[in-house]
C-alpha cells in the first residue's frame, strides 16, 4: 500500500471531537495508513466547539470561496486545514457559517437533533469532493465513517459519476453503533433528488432514520468494514445481501488489518 493514496472522511476525529469509538478509530485508521507510507487526507466537519486557536486551524484561501448549492440555494464553502500534533498528517475541514458555526455537533442542548442536520450533511459530502477536485488528488481508497459523512458513497456514485478523478476509487464504509433517535427532515430525500437524475437511487431516504442513512452508504460502497462489535441485525443482514467485501470487527489489531484489506480490494481490481 505503499504510495497508495487514501481518503478518510469521517464526521468525528480526535483529537478535534471528544474521544469515541468512531472517532478514535477514523483517527487510529489514517495514522496507521500513513506510517505505512501511504499518502492520507482526512476530512471532518468544522463544528463550533471545536477551539480554531488550540488546534491552530487556519483557512485555504485558495480552497474556499465556491459555492454549493443545497435544496437551490448557495452556501458559501469555507476550507480550513491543520495537522494532527507529532503525526504530521493533515487533517481539512469543511465549514459554513450557517451550518456548522453553532457551539454544538449534532443536537441542541435539548439534545434534540438539528433539523438542518440532513442539509449539514448534504453539504458536508458535496464540500469534500469538491475540494478533492481542487486539489487534483484522485484517491485509491476513500473511508467513510460516521453518519454525518455517510452520503457521500451516493453523491459519488451518482452525481459525481462522471468526475474522472473517482474513477478508479474504491469506496469503504465503516458501520458504527453509533446511531440516533427519531429521524432527520422528512424533507432530506427531495432536497438529495434535486441533484440527482434517478430519484430510484435515493428511495431507501424516504424514511430518513440512521439505519436507512447507513444502508446508502452500504449501496454505493464497494466495502465494508464493521467498526463497533455490536452492530444491528436490520444492518448486518442488509450488508450481507449485498455481497460485498466485509471486514468483521477488529478490536486490537487494525493496523494490519485495515491495511491488508484495502491491499485485497485494490488487487481485485
Amino acid at each position: 500500500m505503499k504510495d497508495k493514496r487514501i481518503l478518510f472522511v469521517s464526521s468525528e476525529v480526535v483529537p478535534y471531537l471528544p474521544e469515541t469509538e468512531l472517532s478514535s478509530t477514523s483517527f487510529m485508521a489514517a495514522k496507521n495508513a500513513h506510517s505505512k507510507g501511504v499518502q492520507t487526507r482526512i476530512f471532518m466537519p468544522r463544528f463550533g466547539v471545536i477551539n480554531e486557536r488550540r488546534h491552530q486551524l487556519h483557512e485555504v484561501i485558495r480552497l474556499s470561496g465556491m459555492n454549493l448549492v443545497v435544496n437551490d440555494v448557495d452556501m458559501p464553502l469555507i476550507i480550513k486545514v491543520a495537522s494532527i500534533p507529532k503525526e504530521r498528517m493533515q487533517v481539512y475541514f469543511i465549514d459554513n457559517e450557517e451550518y456548522f458555526k453553532r457551539k454544538a455537533v449534532f443536537t441542541d442542548e435539548d439534545d434534540n437533533l438539528f433539523s438542518d442536520n440532513d442539509e449539514r450533511a448534504i453539504f458536508f459530502a458535496k464540500g469534500v469532493i469538491e475540494t478533492v477536485k481542487k486539489l487534483n488528488w484522485a484517491p485509491d481508497i476513500i473511508h467513510v465513517h460516521g453518519w454525518m459523512a455517510s452520503l457521500l458513497p451516493l453523491y459519488l456514485k451518482e452525481y459525481y459519476k462522471e468526475e474522472p478523478l473517482f474513477t478508479d476509487s474504491k469506496i469503504v464504509t465503516s458501520v458504527y453503533n453509533n446511531g440516533f433517535e427519531g429521524d432527520l427532515n422528512n424533507d432530506l430525500v427531495n432536497k438529495v433528488n434535486f441533484d440527482l437524475t434517478d430519484a430510484s437511487k435515493s428511495k431507501v431516504l424516504k424514511t430518513p432514520n440512521y439505519s436507512n442513512i447507513i444502508k446508502s452508504a452500504i449501496e454505493n460502497s464497494d466495502a465494508i468494514i464493521y467498526g463497533s462489535e455490536s452492530i444491528d441485525e436490520e444492518l448486518t443482514s442488509f450488508v450481507a445481501s449485498k455481497e460485498i467485501p466485509s471486514l468483521e470487527y477488529e478490536a486490537e489489531n487494525i493496523k494490519e488489518t485495515y491495511l491488508n484489506f484495502y491491499a485485497d480490494l485494490l488487487a481485485d481490481d
